[in-house]
């Protein structure tokens, strides 16, 4: 059955975005592989028809314009890269990329990580890569995908992460309803990960967001057959990230006026955290050193529960927030 015709997008004028220097040191922070790149990426085109699922070729959706022009001996570089990002159907060829993405997914421990990745590269109904256009190296910039928990439960690694999960919660009010959503409701829960470079152009996200949640509705019709069909008809979403948190944001003591609580280090994890039903944070045994400016932060795991009838108010706030910037 063929996909749905999608509605076209406007085009959008991408602007480059300015950063305080506290957000600069927070991006520098979260991700070291690309501290020493910031990309531009000025104009989308619209949407065009998906291809079908599984050929593992660009897709149709997102190219960035390319204004890159090579610096002549007498220029200086600046440091800037301009680059092209086009967004792709994973596939084998993306192990390794997609696995140093997910490499601190669950903090530093021991589990089935590679077995993990190869679910995420076989479901090519549902899930996006993003890489420089005709890039050699092949590199994964961002993945976002949603997995259904009740499809892969017995797995060696979801049955990691549902045990990592259980384990990591220690707030009473919530371990009832995670421990439904893991098990008699894992039929309809996805597992949203999503997992970039953290100095990716903020321009990508709502495009990157459409194309998930579009691809999850196109399943619910597409697939083959009626149970490949029902393991897209998500009711829930639970989302593992990570965030900046002030040491003393308990007793609100050794915080200033101007202190955040929080710090998201990826933007639609606030509007996520918003919407959730519920959601609970933990301690991670693996810490980014720390800037002089996040010296009062500590970095911490954040689990949210978003029902699945949020996302429509979440796509509109992601965009309006990127649009506003």
């Amino acid at each position: 059955m063929p996909r749905k015709p999608v509605r076209h997008r406007r085009l959008m004028k991408y602007q480059p975005l300015t950063f305080s220097p506290f957000a600069r040191q927070v991006a520098q922070v979260a991700s070291s592989c690309m501290s020493n790149r910031q990309m531009h990426s000025p104009d989308l085109p619209k949407k065009s028809q998906p291809n079908s699922a599984g050929n593992g070729s660009r897709k149709n959706t997102l190219k960035v314009k390319n204004e890159h022009s090579e610096p002549s001996d007498e220029e200086e570089f600046d440091g800037t890269v301009q680059a092209d990002f086009a967004f792709f159907d994973p596939k084998p060829d993306d192990f390794h990329g997609v696995k140093t993405l997910l490499q601190t997914y669950l903090d530093d421990i021991e589990w089935d990580l590679s077995g993990f990745v190869d679910l995420v590269l076989e479901q090519t109904t549902v899930g996006t890569v993003v890489k420089i256009e005709d890039d050699e190296d092949n590199g994964i910039f961002a993945l976002a995908t949603a997995l259904n928990l009740g499809r892969y439960k017995d797995h060696k690694c979801f049955m990691e992460v549902k045990e990592f999960l259980l384990k990591v919660s220690q707030e009473k009010d919530v371990i009832d309803d995670l421990r439904s959503l893991l098990g008699k409701e894992a039929e309809s829960v996805g597992l949203l990960v999503s997992q970039r470079v953290m100095n990716l152009p903020p321009q990508l996200l709502p495009p990157l967001y459409d194309a998930l949640f579009d691809e999850v509705s196109w399943a619910t019709e597409d697939e083959p057959t009626e149970e490949l069909r029902n393991f897209f008809h998500f009711k829930f979403y639970i989302i593992v990230s990570k965030v900046y948190k002030h040491k003393n944001a308990h007793q609100k003591k050794g915080m200033s006026a101007s202190d955040e609580e929080i710090i998201y280090i990826k933007p639609e994890d606030e509007i996520f955290h918003e919407l959730s039903s519920w959601s609970f944070e933990f301690s991670l045994h693996t810490q980014q050193l720390a800037t002089h400016e996040l010296r009062d932060y500590r970095q911490m795991g954040l689990v949210m529960a978003v029902k699945a009838d949020k996302i429509p108010a979440f796509r509109q706030q992601l965009k309006s927030f990127v649009e506003g910037s």
